[in-house]
């Protein structure tokens, strides 16, 4: 019973930001004090919604920017818990690999646009990629830097119980680095958002980025700012996700 009456404030505080939020965005276009054509009315959004919604194409834009988020997710978070576990794990791959890692993190999202467009040229391959690349760093930093700090008696007591190698990896190291590897997985999911919108700048026609830019060209700031409430929504829908089966996780171990 209490943790149910936690879990209710948890979730009712949580919506008072957005609530507030929403009341000061309804009384200040009310009140006249900014124009329509530059901040519609809540309800003006919610008729582009449902306008969008009835026409079929909401379902379409919602649709493949979830496919588009979840591949290159699954793609970046995979190659950076190899590519952290290595770097974290053998001193050699730290050297060989860790400077040039640093340098490339540093380099904006749509500075890749133009090279992916010339290499996999306009398609799902550079979306995907474009993504991948964004969801990659943030489980290559954490996993690496949570691997380098895992208690060295822990790994010496593995390996007393004839654990080495991946076993060890497995069963020592990753559980110890658990809570880091899913903050890192968080952040990455959030970043992969992050980069689907200018993954979708190259020249697509679907999703929720080509409705950002589509409403910008033809000045529909209700479609726009629409677009920006469901990046949202999904965003913090999908960490949700997340932090479930972080729950479960560090319950199992």
């Amino acid at each position: 019973m209490a943790e149910r009456t936690g879990t209710v404030r948890r979730v009712a505080l949580g919506l008072l930001v957005p609530v507030a939020l929403l009341a000061v965005w309804y009384a200040v276009t009310a009140s006249g004090a900014v124009p329509a054509y530059q901040l519609p009315a809540p309800d003006a959004v919610w008729r582009a919604a449902t306008d969008l919604l009835t026409r079929g194409e909401l379902g379409v834009h919602l649709a493949i920017s979830t496919q588009r988020v979840l591949v290159g997710f699954v793609l970046g978070a995979a190659v950076g818990l190899a590519v952290g576990a290595a770097v974290g794990l053998s001193r050699l791959s730290e050297q060989l690999l860790a400077p040039t890692l640093g340098a490339i993190r540093a380099v904006p999202s749509l500075a890749w646009v133009p090279l992916l467009i010339l290499w996999l040229k306009i398609g799902e391959d550079s979306k995907v990629t474009l993504i991948a690349i964004g969801a990659f760093f943030p489980v290559y930093t954490t996993v690496s830097a949570a691997l380098r700090h895992v208690d060295p008696q822990l790994v010496e007591a593995g390996r007393a119980f004839g654990r080495s190698g991946v076993r060890l990896l497995g069963t020592v190291q990753l559980p110890v680095a658990l809570p880091a590897v899913v903050a890192g997985l968080r952040l990455a999911l959030a970043q992969a958002w992050l980069f689907l919108v200018a993954a979708e700048l190259i020249a697509s026609s679907m999703g929720l980025g080509f409705l950002l830019n589509d409403s910008q060209q033809n000045g529909r700031v209700d479609r726009i700012l629409l677009a920006i409430v469901l990046l949202a929504l999904l965003g913090k829908l999908t960490d949700a996700l997340i932090g479930l089966a972080e729950r479960r996780l560090l319950w199992h171990y």
